[in-house]
């Protein structure tokens, strides 16, 4: 399950996604995001699923990786599912059972939200895939950059955000070394009741938390030692610029969105599964 955490890795590959701008991945994954609360209907997921299916092709990241970071959110992938079949009601009865009841309008509302769910995620890994660290966190501070007026620390919070995501799988692998260490020693963390599972887990949080403690103070230090002194006054090896390609994939997503935002609110009908 360790191993099957995807977020903040990067896939490096020469592809169209790859060269764009930070600034238009990180615009454009939430329109993306966005597109996916403003319509409800088949038609609308049809459209967003050959957006994303395009997207993925032309970022050359195999479907393996994104469909490996879909295994962590299956428990509330089903979770959400259930709780939408049963609880929501709307339309003709299909099955009624004690106290259990499925409604066209739940299960057709439990479909759409485990889509909705899976492209959340697919939408956002493609994201942190084909960007790396540093990318995102120049994206991201450039696109922040005008609340420096009001005194927000922009450059900080994207330099939290930077060392956020490297330390999440410099983290993960240590969390799957410490597992591989106490099962050596005869430490079972899959039987038992969940009370027994978690005091279990202890053997584990416990160096993890040291671990990332040390690591923590030893990129203080480093960061003292070579004079870091925030973002005032500094300057960029690789200045974020847009390009022609930057312009054409805004334009893309936003006739994606557009189009979107069209079949949910003034399209007469809507095209149901049922």
């Amino acid at each position: 399950m360790i191993r099957d955490i995807t977020i903040g890795q990067y896939y490096p590959a020469e592809s169209r996604i790859h060269k764009l701008d930070p600034r238009v991945k990180i615009v454009c994954t939430l329109f993306f995001l966005v597109s996916l609360f403003v319509q409800n209907s088949l038609l609308g997921y049809v459209v967003a699923t050959i957006f994303l299916g395009a997207v993925i092709g032309l970022s050359k990241v195999p479907l393996k990786f994104i469909l490996k970071g879909l295994k962590p959110i299956m428990i509330l992938l089903m979770f959400t599912m259930v709780m939408n079949l049963f609880l929501t009601r709307g339309g003709e009865t299909l099955v009624h059972f004690w106290i259990f009841t499925v409604t066209e309008g739940g299960l057709r509302t439990s479909i759409f939200m485990a889509v909705r769910l899976i492209y959340l995620v697919a939408g956002s890994s493609i994201m942190t895939f084909t960007t790396s660290p540093n990318g995102l966190t120049d994206g991201m501070e450039k696109l922040l950059h005008p609340l420096n007026k009001v005194n927000v620390p922009v450059h900080e919070v994207a330099m939290m955000m930077s060392i956020a995501l490297r330390f999440i799988p410099i983290l993960l692998e240590e969390t799957d070394k410490i597992m591989k260490a106490q099962i050596a020693r005869g430490a079972d963390f899959e039987s038992g009741n969940i009370i027994q599972r978690a005091k279990a887990m202890i053997p584990i949080l416990v160096p993890l938390f040291v671990s990332a403690f040390r690591r923590a103070n030893d990129l203080a230090m480093a960061m003292e030692a070579r004079c870091y002194h925030g973002g005032e006054g500094r300057t960029k090896m690789k200045p974020l610029r847009y390009k022609r390609r930057d312009v054409t994939a805004y334009v893309l997503t936003l006739v994606y969105f557009a189009a979107i935002f069209v079949i949910g609110r003034y399209v007469p009908f809507k095209l149901w599964i049922f």
